[in-house]
């Protein structure tokens, strides 16, 4: 089993490259299943697997009987140095952006929650999960904890339905804050139990961004996991060998997702 998953990556990497550098142009029909066999030396079911998951990825679509055929690139490029969010983002590379929220709870912060948010443990939390659609098409799932706090006294007058598009515009609009600056990690993950909907079991890598947001006082407003599909949405990060601004204590990552 080992060996054979070891030639469906392979396999998968090497389509991959050549997707990536024009080899098969975009509507273009991949080779046949046999020359495809022949070129890599492997069984019809390992190169199956390997189209699998360049299909899941988006990166090819296959017409049964006809062939394999190479999707067009859909990628939204924005550096994570700017605070912008998520509907921003899209919009700006010229996508309608969509935000679909599946539930909004109150409830206590769990304990590794508490360590991260920095919070007592006792504190209570709006958990809100959202999917993020770009033009119709899912590109991620986030998990957002909002301290009640946050909303002030009057949370219990707050109607959560209320509560949609994007949170960043909602700060703004309707709470009167603004997120100033956030503590970001980026992190691979492989795992069939994340997301909801129709949609979620066809995906189990995604690249998750782990993210504090604070207005300029330091106040945390947000603590976000999302997971952004892999093949979908991706990020390149901006380096340079100049000095780099930090700022109380939180490390600069200049990091451009695009959607693909």
């Amino acid at each position: 089993m080992a060996a054979r998953t070891s030639l469906v990556t392979r396999v998968s990497n090497e389509l991959r490259g050549d997707l990536a550098s024009g080899t098969y142009p975009v509507g273009g029909r991949l080779p046949s299943e046999s020359a495809l066999c022949s070129r890599f030396g492997v069984s019809r079911p390992t190169l199956r697997t390997a189209l699998r998951e360049l299909e899941a990825l988006g990166l090819v679509r296959t017409q049964h009987g006809v062939g394999t055929f190479v999707n067009e690139p859909r990628t939204v490029r924005v550096g994570l140095e700017r605070l912008d969010s998520m509907t921003e983002s899209i919009r700006a590379m010229g996508r309608s952006p969509e935000m679909v929220y599946a539930s909004r709870q109150r409830r206590q912060v769990l304990p590794d929650e508490a360590e991260r948010m920095a919070v007592p443990a006792d504190s209570e939390v709006l958990e809100l999960r959202r999917t993020i659609l770009a033009d119709g098409e899912v590109v991620a799932y986030s998990y957002d904890l909002l301290p009640i706090e946050v909303f002030g006294p009057d949370f219990d007058a707050v109607a959560l339905d209320a509560i949609e598009g994007s949170i960043f515009a909602y700060f703004r609009e309707q709470l009167g804050v603004v997120a100033d600056h956030s503590l970001a990690e980026v992190h691979a993950v492989a795992s069939e139990h994340i997301g909801w909907g129709a949609e979620s079991a066809a995906h189990s890598l995604f690249v998750l961004l782990n993210q504090l947001h604070y207005d300029a006082s330091g106040r945390l407003l947000m603590y976000s996991r999302t997971y952004f599909i892999e093949g979908r949405y991706a990020f390149t990060i901006h380096r340079s060998s100049g000095p780099v601004a930090v700022d109380a204590g939180v490390e600069a990552l200049a990091v451009s997702p695009r959607l693909v």
